[in-house]
């Protein structure tokens, strides 16, 4: 059941505008699902065996970027490994409380937030679906590290990105209908 006032903050986005923000947000999840996809499949064909060869990362700006290979089965950090199939469920509960409250969308900031973060989510779901041992249990493909920092994907980066946009919004008083506080 809906609440009385999330129907009357649904009711207060001018349709036309709402159409266009939940087009963004299709938009930037599809993009950034598309790009995670492409940039982790050229990862498992030339990184890989780059390191399997014995060849090792690709280095880049001397050393401060390095692309490898990680099979993550675990959150940020690595934390919670062995536990892939709780970040599958999370995952796509994240998923559905974005599509419910893009409902009330009218902001085009938040659209682009709410995309990256369901576009973020939706690769790395991708991968522990199709990836072994199996759907919901496989290992998420991190690749570029940093120097004492976590190996991340385009994902990650998407989904962290979406978080900062949406502290942003939410310390300016950007409402989700685009209505500020």
């Amino acid at each position: 059941m809906t609440a009385p006032d999330e129907v009357a903050e649904s009711e207060a986005v001018d349709p036309d505008r709402r159409r266009r923000a939940l087009i963004t947000l299709g938009l930037v999840a599809i993009g950034v699902v598309v790009v995670d996809q492409l940039v982790k499949h050229w990862v498992v064909t030339t990184i890989q065996p780059r390191l399997v060869s014995g060849e090792g990362p690709i280095v880049l700006l001397g050393g401060l970027v390095k692309f490898t290979y990680l099979e993550n089965t675990g959150a940020a950090f690595s934390i919670g490994a062995g536990y892939t199939w709780i970040f599958s469920i999370v995952a796509v509960v994240v998923a559905v409380i974005i599509l419910r409250t893009s409902r009330q969308l009218g902001s085009m900031w938040w659209a682009v937030a709410l995309g990256g973060l369901l576009g973020g989510l939706l690769g790395n779901l991708i991968d522990r679906l199709t990836r072994p041992p199996g759907p919901g249990l496989g290992y998420v493909v991190d690749f570029v590290q940093l120097p004492k920092f976590a190996v991340f994907n385009v994902a990650d980066m998407f989904i962290t990105c979406s978080a900062v946009l949406m502290v942003i919004l939410a310390l300016r008083g950007v409402g989700i209908t685009g209505a500020r506080a």
